[in-house]
């Protein structure tokens, strides 16, 4: 390369020329900073003037070096890889002609063959340096070594598989690897992935770790890690295996498990929960009571998720533990934790009270290994706990209540509070017996349940919401499932919209039925829990018979005050009240007489004899078989009376009156009876026999005269109407005289005629009706045409006084009547109202239908009558005060008759003061 280099210098007469090949420091001499293009890119280099070219004119070396001129091409192997660059450069600007630049290139082609000599002398010694070095390696490697050719024979073996197998290298080469190292159990598929590997010129457990059966010369199996590598030399594949015995590890894995195992059956057999983190702060044991209360494993989360992925609350069970007072994640930062109370409550299972221990785990050196937190399950005995604690408030709240409503509520209100439900209520069943009426209820502080719990008074019928529930079915109720299944269509949908989600309650009895209910309710799901509500009906039962006692005790005070207001008043009536004994044989014993004893029987009746031999000697002799019948009835049993006269031990008879009533009482008749001294009442009953008998004398004699004045009238009527139609007759004939005609003698003579023959109509009216003999002609009438008739020719008679006559008249259903009656009626009120309403005063005649009647009301703005004569204004002859004093003519009958017409037509008339002053008359009859 020497003799090439010099050669070019002399041809191309340059002071430089040298080949610079691939990896020689720029800094040595002899190499030049322009051969690093040429080699770059593979292609030759030819300079004129490096000023010129931007490349090399801003290349540092390129400056700092005294070339001016440069030419160059590359040196390559045999596969046209670039090794190195043949140059030559001056120092001054030089044009390179052609020929300079061919024998350049022959020089450098010289060159290049030379360097391709040089780089496989240089390449064999290496690789003879490293086969050496590998060999080497191989044979003080840990591993054995075994190379296989394509057709699975062994080509290598090292001393480390000598040693593992007991084969030397000379006896396993050439050797079959399955016939000399694999158990026979795997041989067939040991052949089947070498000649898989032979197909397709790899293996799929290239560059994988596997555990695998091996043998050894001796016949002996162990285990073995082995890593495979595969290469192709001339086309085939060439295997490189290396394996180490694993049996060691192995067994200590094996020892490791079973101690772990030991671990875990030792964990899962403790009645307290263990966990357990490493000293990455991982969690690294669960035993199995931990899993089965909150049905997770061993999860890869971090310290500050445990709470929220375990359900770890604080003791109330309601507010979930902050990250850091998590007692295990406290040890885990090196405190010791004892007796920290904390609650699981994962959804859909069952919540417990857990009891905490947790310390950090250390080595003797003060390395931290992680936290361990033991668990005890304090559920049952907090929950007994809690369950004695209600019963103590309860029984504290109804040692303190004064009656069983503040016992109720005050009891459901300790109960819970205790227990943290969200509500709380006390009902009782109301006195009629149709309604359950809530007395008081209790919301947890904090908890907003005014619109479902609210304080107005809130009641519910039988089947009606949870109170109502319990009422009906007289049993207790607990559920889930506040939207279904319950007869209430607002109160429940709410609570659950406001977060309540379980309700439960219990009925109160007194007695034998349902006096009350207590019900609850808890914004969260709590499944039925037997055990609560045998506390409950047990709480329910206190109630029950602190009502009961309670009740006895009212009764009890209410009758002590009973018996000393009765002992008040027995002791002021004159009446004997006693009790007796009937006994079965016979005998009559007293049990209690009252003190009036002496106005009855004339002294104190003894209380040591036979009541029935002492009570029957007082009895009068003509009397005592009333008695006898008295006694015999009371001993069957029935309730019986007589009135007898009794010779008292002061020797006065008396008209006694005896009543008894039977009471059966603990397999025992008893007699509660009374004696009423009558005898006084029974002097009045003769006095008043005699009276009634006069009265009825008199009476049968007014009767007669009443019956003679009708008769009287009758008569009277019937014959003036001849002598008063005579003189009319006459009347009407001097009239018609021309000489006669207009004198005032004559028009008072008629209007003196026309006022008798209304008298004597009147009077007839009024007779026939009272004797019964007036005919009624009923017939369908439509009474609005009648009415409209009888006011337009009254309005004749009010235009000319004057006064207005107003009408309101409805269209009048047909109603059964006799028109020529009715109108009678009808012109006898309008008459009236003309004659007793003052000028420019109003008449308002109004009617109208109702379901079954016509009603006709006559109103006026007249005189008035005074209010106490508005009782006598249908009496025959009656005429008011207003209309006598202002001397008003009138016969007093018009009323009296119209009276007589509307009750013969089954309707009604009435008359009454009228809004403003005047009179109102209403008339009423039926459809």
């Amino acid at each position: 390369m020497e003799r090439l280099t010099r050669m070019g210098a002399r041809l191309l007469h340059t002071p430089m020329s040298g080949a610079d090949l691939c990896g020689t420091d720029r800094n040595t001499p002899g190499a030049h900073p322009c051969s690093q293009y040429v080699i770059r890119e593979n292609a030759p280099l030819i300079v004129p003037d490096v000023e010129a070219d931007p490349r090399l004119r801003d290349d540092p070396a390129v400056r700092e070096h005294e070339t001016i001129a440069y030419a160059g091409y590359p040196l390559r192997s045999p596969d046209g890889e670039p090794v190195g660059a043949f140059f030559v450069a001056d120092v001054v600007v030089r044009q390179w002609s052609a020929d300079e630049l061919a024998d350049l290139l022959a020089l450098a082609e010289a060159a290049e063959a030379a360097a391709t000599e040089t780089s496989l002398r240089i390449a064999y010694g290496e690789a003879q340096l490293a086969l050496a070095r590998q060999q080497w390696l191989l044979e003080t490697t840990d591993d054995a070594y075994i190379a296989l050719n394509t057709d699975g024979r062994i080509s290598g073996w090292n001393a480390a598989s000598e040693q593992l197998f007991g084969w030397s290298a000379a006896e396993a080469t050439g050797q079959v690897t399955t016939e000399l190292i694999v158990p026979p159990r795997f041989r067939n598929v040991h052949e089947q992935r070498l000649a898989e590997a032979r197909r397709i010129g790899t293996s799929e457990l290239v560059g994988q770790r596997l555990e695998l059966a091996a043998t050894d010369r001796a016949g002996r199996e162990f285990q073995v890690e082995m890593t495979l590598q595969t290469e192709l030399v001339h086309g085939q594949p060439v295997f490189h295996m290396f394996l180490h015995d694993i049996s060691a590890r192995i067994a200590m894995q094996t020892a490791l498990e079973d101690e772990r195992a030991f671990l875990q059956a030792l964990l899962d057999s403790m009645e307290a929960g263990v966990v357990a983190c490493d000293s990455k702060g991982k969690l690294a044991q669960l035993n199995q009571l931990l899993t089965k209360i909150h049905g997770l494993g061993v999860e890869p989360v971090e310290p500050e998720e445990w709470p929220a992925t375990y359900y770890l609350f604080e003791a109330d069970g309601q507010t979930l533990i902050r990250p850091r007072q998590d007692p295990l994640a406290r040890a885990y930062r090196g405190e010791i934790v004892q007796h920290q109370d904390i609650a699981i409550v994962p959804p859909g299972r069952s919540p417990h009270i857990l009891l905490t221990n947790a310390r950090p785990i250390k080595t003797k050196d003060g390395r931290c290994l992680g936290a361990v937190a033991v668990h005890h399950d304090v559920t049952e005995s907090r929950r007994a706990e809690r369950l004695r604690r209600c019963r103590h408030a309860v029984a504290n709240a109804l040692s303190e209540a004064i009656s069983a409503q503040e016992a109720g509520v005050t009891a459901v209100e300790a109960v819970a509070a205790e227990m943290q439900w969200a509500c709380a209520q006390y009902w009782e069943v109301d006195e009629k017996r149709d309604r359950i009426i809530r007395i008081g209820s209790w919301a947890r502080p904090g908890t907003d349940l005014a619109p479902f719990d609210g304080t107005d008074q809130l009641a519910f019928i039988r089947g009606e919401s949870v109170p109502g529930m319990v009422w009906e079915h007289d049993h207790e109720i607990w559920t889930t499932d506040l939207l279904h299944g319950f007869a209430d269509v607002g109160r429940l949908p709410l609570g659950h919209r406001l977060g309540l989600r379980t309700a439960f309650g219990v009925p109160v009895h007194m007695g034998h039925r349902v006096a009350g209910a207590l019900a609850f309710f808890a914004d969260t799901e709590i499944p039925r829990d037997d055990e609560i509500l045998t506390m409950l009906q047990s709480i329910a039962g206190q109630i029950g018979r602190f009502m009961e006692r309670r009740r006895a005790e009212d009764l009890t005070l209410a009758l002590a005050a009973a018996r000393r207001d009765f002992n008040r008043v027995v002791e002021q009536v004159n009446d004997c009240l006693w009790t007796v004994e009937m006994t079965p044989s016979g005998e009559v014993l007293s049990q209690y007489a009252s003190a009036g004893g002496r106005g009855v029987f004339g002294g104190v009746i003894p209380t040591d004899s036979d009541m029935a031999l002492t009570f029957g000697n007082l009895v009068h002799p003509d009397d005592r078989q009333l008695f006898e019948l008295y006694h015999e009835r009371a001993l069957s049993g029935l309730p019986t009376e007589f009135e007898a006269r009794v010779i008292g031990f002061d020797g006065i008879t008396r008209w006694v009156w005896t009543r008894g009533t039977p009471r059966h009482e603990d397999g025992h008749l008893y007699i509660d009876g009374i004696s009423t001294n009558v005898t006084e009442r029974r002097e009045l009953a003769d006095q008043r026999e005699q009276l009634l008998a006069q009265e009825q004398q008199q009476v049968h004699r007014l009767q007669e005269l009443d019956r003679m004045k009708d008769e009287l009238v009758a008569v009277v009527s019937h014959e003036l109407r001849n002598p008063i139609a005579i003189i009319a007759a006459h009347t009407e004939v001097l009239m018609d005289e021309p000489d006669l005609a207009g004198q005032a003698e004559l028009a008072a003579i008629e209007r003196t005629i026309a006022h008798l023959v209304h008298l004597v109509d009147d009077l007839l009216d009024v007779a026939r009706f009272d004797s019964g003999q007036a005919n009624i002609d009923l017939r369908p009438l439509r009474l609005d045409r009648l009415l409209h008739r009888a006011v337009q020719e009254h309005q004749h008679g009010a235009d000319a006084k004057p006064v207005t006559l107003v009408t309101e008249i409805d269209a009048l259903p047909v109603v059964p009547g006799d028109a020529h009656r009715l109108r009678q009626v009808l012109d006898n009120l309008l008459s009236n109202a003309v004659k007793y309403t003052p000028p420019s005063g109003t008449i308002t005649v109004t009617a109208h239908a109702t379901d079954d009647t016509a009603v006709v009301r006559v109103t006026d703005t007249g005189i008035g009558i005074p209010a106490d004569e508005y009782p006598k204004l249908f009496n025959r002859f009656f005429r008011a005060s207003t209309a006598t004093s202002r001397k008003i003519k009138g016969t007093g009958l018009g009323l009296t008759v119209v009276k007589a017409i509307v009750d013969a037509h089954g309707g009604t008339i009435t008359a009454e003061p009228a809004p403003g002053g005047g009179t109102r008359f209403t008339l009423t009859l039926p459809r």
